[in-house]
């Protein structure tokens, strides 16, 4: 069973309540927990795509971060921290925040990082259940990936210049 912290709006943790993986359509209205994404840059200057496990939902479909749900007490750093390295192998400690978005409908509290690391690029280490294929790309077809292709261009919307 896994474990979340409550948070606020304000991305503040409302003490003395926990929330249930699995049990999400519960969670009360104002009330979220914690996910962390990652867009992965390399040094080279492409972007990591991860695929989809055909067992989830979105299946076989790319995913321009590698993220997930904080545990009880991971800080939205230390989740980014855990989830890039379990989901890709990659380790970074110098994870930089690039944007925060409310997603009310999925009780979801999202903080999403970039990550720019000089990994040797065939390293990817896939997680089972969750990925099942990898693959580098440049900014240019990142952004031209279509809506059948990405699971969510969110990530996407923090990118700028200096990323």
């Amino acid at each position: 069973m896994e474990i979340w912290d409550a948070y606020d709006e304000n991305y503040n943790i409302i003490e003395g309540m926990t929330l249930v993986r699995g049990e999400e359509a519960s969670i009360p209205e104002g009330v979220f927990h914690l996910v962390c994404d990652i867009l992965v840059r390399h040094t080279d200057g492409t972007y990591l795509l991860m695929q989809r496990d055909p067992r989830k939902s979105y299946p076989l479909m790319w995913e321009a971060t590698a993220g997930g749900s904080a545990l009880k007490g991971e800080s939205p750093l230390e989740c980014a921290t855990r989830e890039l390295f379990e989901e890709t192998g990659v380790k970074s400690s110098t994870l930089k925040e690039i944007g925060r978005v409310i997603f009310p409908k999925t009780h979801s509290a999202m903080v999403c990082f970039y990550c720019l690391t000089d990994c040797d690029k065939d390293s990817i280490v896939l997680q089972e259940g969750e990925t099942v294929n990898y693959r580098w790309i440049d900014r240019d077809e990142l952004f031209r990936l279509k809506e059948d292709e990405l699971v969510t261009d969110r990530v996407l919307n923090f990118l700028d210049d200096s990323l």
